[in-house]
């Protein structure tokens, strides 16, 4: 028989978890196993809360409009009276800002939509990041609620009004002009880093958020001067090669010039502006989910 003393020395059992009605086994992993999972995680735990990401964004859409006798109708009418307007003040130009030669009074126009795209897109997000948390409080403080699914919630929110935006500039593009390049066929290739580049930029805001109210007065102070330092209204082609150089360190240039290409130009973009736009994409996206989970046990206790 084994005495208690014998049972003290007896080799720890190895901890195991009920995960869903599975049971889990701890144990140790090497550095590469675990780089590995931390590069799948954030895509586990999406397709995971599928379910409540979709209910949730359903209610978000819906609550956009409420209120309003016109509802989406007004998703169509912003963009549109944006692009009226850059066509009538614009559409004297006789060259597009590459010193390319316009084919249509709209190719300017279509121009500045292109980054106003992008543009418009990224600061959606950074407006609302900041205090992102704060109006999902009550879910964050009172349930066991996936915090890290906010982000990626309102990125796709706000998806959806830059998808009909560039769905109208296409629309456009072949109406007026007569048509469409074959490298449009290559924009979800822009779309899906693009994605990838929000949703961790809204990770990283939504974390020092929650910490301080600084971050919204910091984004709402950058916002708009970060407009004139983009390349939205002009090209970055007209700038001296040091300031050309330089441009791309702002992380929307490269974003900005990829859609413009694709869309207005009809070409691929350089390779190595690819390559380093595709980096950005991907350094914000893991950098802002680990920022994100390394700060959300205290996130709770501050929001």
């Amino acid at each position: 028989m084994t005495n208690v003393n014998d049972r003290q020395q007896l080799p720890d059992a190895p901890v195991m978890h009920i995960l869903d009605g599975k049971t889990v086994e701890a144990r140790d992993y090497n550095w590469l196993e675990r780089a590995i999972r931390f590069l799948f995680r954030p895509f586990a735990e999406a397709w995971h809360h599928r379910d409540l990401i979709a209910a949730i964004l359903r209610r978000e859409l819906r609550e956009r409009f409420s209120g309003s006798m016109a509802g989406w109708v007004w998703a169509v009418v912003a963009p549109l009276i944006s692009l009226v307007t850059y066509t009538i003040v614009f559409g004297g130009s006789a060259k597009l800002p590459n010193k390319a030669d316009s084919s249509s009074s709209l190719d300017y126009a279509l121009f500045v939509f292109g980054g106003l795209v992008a543009f418009n897109f990224f600061t959606e997000m950074a407006y609302r990041a900041p205090s992102l948390l704060h109006e999902y409080s009550h879910y964050i403080k009172q349930t066991m609620f996936p915090a890290e699914m906010l982000p990626i919630i309102s990125t796709l929110r706000a998806t959806t009004y830059a998808t009909i935006g560039l769905a109208l500039m296409l629309l456009c593009q072949l109406l007026f002009v007569g048509w469409l390049h074959w490298t449009v066929l290559l924009l979800p290739l822009w779309f899906i880093p693009f994605l990838g580049f929000l949703i961790g930029i809204t990770w990283l805001l939504s974390a020092m958020g929650a910490f301080t109210r600084d971050t919204a007065y910091l984004m709402g102070t950058i916002a708009p001067v970060l407009m004139f330092a983009t390349p939205v209204f002009y090209s970055h082609e007209t700038l001296s090669p040091n300031m050309k150089l330089l441009m791309y360190a702002n992380v929307l240039t490269g974003f900005i010039e990829i859609i413009r290409d694709l869309v207005v130009f009809g070409k691929v973009s350089d390779g190595l502006v690819i390559a380093w736009t595709m980096f950005i994409s991907m350094f914000f996206f893991w950098f802002g989910y680990w920022f994100f989970r390394r700060q959300q046990n205290a996130i709770a206790d501050v929001i």
